[in-house]
């Protein structure tokens, strides 16, 4: 065989090693770049929206600590989904009903050992619901905090106040999202402070659909969607993430599933199981 012959398929074998390698590479970097967020801490292991799911988030490799907003009956902005506190104390009624002191009083994870057997723990019954003053206060300044206003409409000034505490305890901004699925509330949020990096909440009941426009007004306020993983396409991924927003749907809990959004393109995503999304990430 000639020299030529051997250099040209020299040449070919290299490029051959540099595009898989290099693919496997590329691969590898979308996977170790994605966002992982604890949902309501790690919620799958601890009762949701307490201390100890927000600590626990963190030793399974959580990004960010994502804090669902309600508003006490005096004021206060406290770590709860739920309007109610029926699903999640001992208590029950509407949250802006109860003062701060009233819902300190109540059970915040009994229920989970009842509910989660497989989890339970002697140490979550008789947690409390934290306050996000609470929260900034036991994970600092430094930490990535995810923070949703839920319910604006039922809490006038919770974005305000919201921005008041961020203000307060000199939240580093630069590692600080707020998401609604109020426009609203992001506008408000925007007006208040342009500097603070918004998401836009998005629910489907069927195949998700964007338009142009809708990514277009969205992209006015917000740096980023986040829609329900169940109903996404890849097509779906493609042309959001290709418009310049971040992708961060919720709340997936499987690998499988995991992997295939990675593989579309997604550049986040909220999970239970933070642990799980650290596996993949890390190739397992």
């Amino acid at each position: 065989m000639s020299t030529k012959w051997l250099a040209g398929i020299g040449v070919l074998v290299f490029s051959l090693n540099v595009a898989v390698n290099g693919g496997t590479a590329l691969a590898s970097e979308k996977h170790k770049d994605i966002i992982n967020v604890s949902h309501r801490g790690a919620s799958g292991h601890a009762p949701e929206h307490t201390i100890l799911a927000y600590e626990m988030g963190e030793k399974m490799h959580g990004d960010y600590i994502e804090v669902d907003l309600q508003m006490t009956k005096d004021g206060k902005l406290i770590a709860m989904h739920d309007e109610k506190l029926d699903r999640t104390t001992n208590g029950t009624g509407l949250v802006k009903e109860f003062t701060l002191e009233e819902i300190k009083k109540l059970d915040a994870g009994s229920w989970f050992n009842e509910q989660y057997p497989q989890y339970a723990k002697p140490e979550y019954a008789g947690l409390q619901v934290p306050t996000l003053e609470e929260v900034f206060q036991k994970f600092g300044k430094n930490r990535s905090y995810y923070i949703e206003t839920k319910s604006p409409e039922v809490y006038p000034g919770m974005e305000k106040e919201l921005l008041r505490l961020v203000d307060k305890y000199s939240i580093n901004k630069e590692k600080l999202l707020v998401q609604s699925f109020s426009s609203l509330s992001l506008k408000t949020m925007h007006q208040l402070d342009p500097s603070v990096k918004l998401v836009q909440l998005l629910s489907y009941k069927g195949d998700a659909v964007i338009s142009d426009g809708e990514i277009k007004e969205i992209s006015k306020y917000a740096i980023g969607i986040g829609p329900n993983h169940t109903y996404l396409n890849e097509a779906y991924v493609h042309k959001v993430v290709n418009s310049g927003l971040e992708l961060h749907p919720y709340t997936v809990n499987t690998k499988d599933r995991m992997k295939t959004l990675i593989d579309w393109g997604v550049t986040g995503m909220f999970t239970n199981f933070p642990n799980l999304l650290h596996e993949v990430k890390k190739g397992k």
